[in-house]
């Protein structure tokens, strides 16, 4: 295949790709996907790195849009490993028969809005050149990696990884001495599993991270049953939630609580696991005081469990608001510091140096290394999108529009760049939200524009530049209600030199974000300008 003429063409295999496809298909609409890896999967292609699971419980970051699909697939556990995921996915596009409409091992380069003929030019890497009335970014919000600058860092011998570029078939560090830059949560996954194998690990610590356990558990038959058999229900109420998970939701502020139950339920979180333990109290994201005492709650844990003083020291999150980074969950990530084979390297305090041949070099000290692992992220839910030169009316780079930071009309249109949908964009709830069923309330908006669209013989559809500004400052002053602009996170872009400092995501609840969406609909698209056909 070279070229072709669609529809709809859709960049990126993941769980939106695989679904925008199906859905455009179901309405009629010839479309292509467009995907760099060899297979669909998105994020957990990519993500193979030893420990890699979700941190959503399994059951929910599924698809619900086909009920076949719901009742057939059998997931075995609570926070179900990459490999399991992407199973699912490869069942998903094998059972929809989608793989014949996905071009693989194929990278977008660039799109070209031509206004005449209001059609889309994508180009590849292969060299294609595809036209399409629509063009859907389902480029994913983490998959942009991003490797350290560190000095030298080409005269390494050994391999070097990145925990979101895994090698096929992974990797065995069996006797070999191992370097891991970063504590995200990659970083705290894959520590515990590098540890078990290595004959020494050195993990190079940039921030510490809070993380709370995730008791991960096997499914009894009778659990999947039941949820089974009241899935229609439980996804309407995930819908319905500030986050699109079914947590359970603390319903009072702290200083509402009685001190002793206080204790209790922040204990019964802790022992439950998962990140429903941030939601025992509704104001611990805006107040400092509620915020500190959940943060000294988990630092009492972490002394607990880590043995040594000086490593105590340097793990212990001190300087940023608990859940204003990501918060991780993890097995036996803090306990792993009590093994022999392990050692902690505070770059605060040891900033790096350079690397030689065979080590990693600090301000300090000198580490002897066979390979070294990067878990240091992404250029986050901008990255892959301005890394494709996307131009739209007269040619405009998104990039350089996007030169201030992300502007977007609910995270799903940009102006000036008509027919381009973007699936979980800037503006949206994306990362503080279940990601599969942001992605089909999306899929599912874009899918019902479309047919609108051509119902009502409109050919251009393009978000106003005076609604797009009050969306983005409608996201940014939500943003400045809460504790979140006190921590130098990837949600503002701080992990990436020379980004804008602009939070992202929208942090109004995805019930309030859809609830909005709904609206801007059923009025005929407000806050959209729509072209006619002649």
């Amino acid at each position: 295949m070279s070229g072709g003429n669609f529809d709809v063409i859709i960049v990126g295999a993941g769980f939106a790709g695989v679904y925008m496809l199906h859905r455009a298909r179901a309405a009629g609409l010839s479309a292509v996907v467009i995907e760099a890896g060899s297979d669909v999967g998105g994020t957990w292609y990519w993500n193979r790195y030893p420990g890699a699971r979700c941190d959503v419980h399994s059951l929910e970051y599924s698809y619900s849009f086909d009920a076949d699909v719901q009742r057939e697939w059998h997931w075995s556990e609570r926070f179900a490993p990459q490999e399991e995921i992407l199973g699912y996915i490869r069942h998903v596009a094998d059972r929809l028969d989608l793989r014949r409409d996905i071009r693989f091992d194929t990278r977008v380069m660039g799109a070209t809005f031509d206004a005449d003929h209001a059609r889309w030019t994508v180009t590849t890497d292969a060299g294609d050149s595809l036209t399409g009335s629509y063009c859907v970014m389902a480029t994913g919000c983490l998959s942009n990696t991003k490797l350290p600058d560190i000095k030298g860092i080409g005269d390494f011998a050994g391999p070097i990884y990145h925990t979101g570029q895994w090698p096929q078939g992974g990797v065995d560090f069996t006797g070999q001495r191992v370097g891991v830059i970063g504590t995200g949560s990659s970083g705290i996954q894959a520590i515990p599993c590098i540890a078990r194998q290595a004959s020494h690990l050195t993990v190079f610590q940039r921030t510490p991270h809070y993380s709370v356990p995730a008791r991960n558990f096997q499914f009894p038959e009778d659990y999947i049953a039941d949820w089974k058999a009241t899935y229609p229900e439980r996804r309407v109420q995930a819908r319905n939630t500030r986050v699109g998970v079914l947590h359970d939701f603390g319903s009072g502020t702290w200083d509402e609580a009685d001190p002793q139950w206080r204790v209790e339920e922040l204990e019964r979180r802790w022992i439950k696991g998962g990140n429903n333990f941030m939601y025992a109290f509704t104001d611990v994201l805006e107040n400092p005081e509620t915020n500190r005492e959940i943060a000294d709650f988990v630092r009492t844990k972490i002394a607990e469990i880590v043995k040594d003083p000086a490593t105590r020291r340097k793990i212990m999150p001190m300087d940023y608001p608990i859940g204003t980074k990501r918060l991780c969950i993890d097995t036996d990530y803090y306990a792993t510091f009590n093994r022999e084979n392990v050692a902690l390297v505070d770059l605060r305090s040891e900033p790096f140096s350079h690397m030689t041949v065979s080590a990693m070099v600090t301000s300090t000290g000198e580490y002897p290394l066979d390979a070294l692992v990067c878990a240091t992220g992404y250029d986050a839910i901008t990255g892959s999108l301005n890394a494709i030169a996307i131009r739209g009316r007269d040619g405009r780079l998104l990039r350089d529009a996007w030169a201030d930071g992300p502007r977007t009309y609910l995270g799903l249109a940009v102006a000036g760049f008509p027919n381009l949908f973007i699936v979980t964009g800037p503006g949206s709830p994306s990362v503080f939200s279940n990601m599969v069923l942001s992605i089909e309330h999306d899929i599912e908006w874009i899918g019902n524009c479309i047919e609108w669209m051509r119902g009502n013989g409109v050919t251009t559809i393009e978000a106003d530049e005076d609604a797009q500004s009050a969306w983005v400052e409608h996201v940014a002053s939500l943003a400045e209600g809460t504790l979140f602009t006190q921590a130098n996170s990837w949600y503002i872009g701080a992990n990436v030199p020379g980004k804008p400092r602009v939070f992202m995501p929208y942090l109004g609840g995805v019930d309030t974000y859809q609830a909005k969406c709904r609206e801007v609909a059923e009025h005929g698209y407000r806050g959209f300008h729509v072209g006619k056909a002649r």
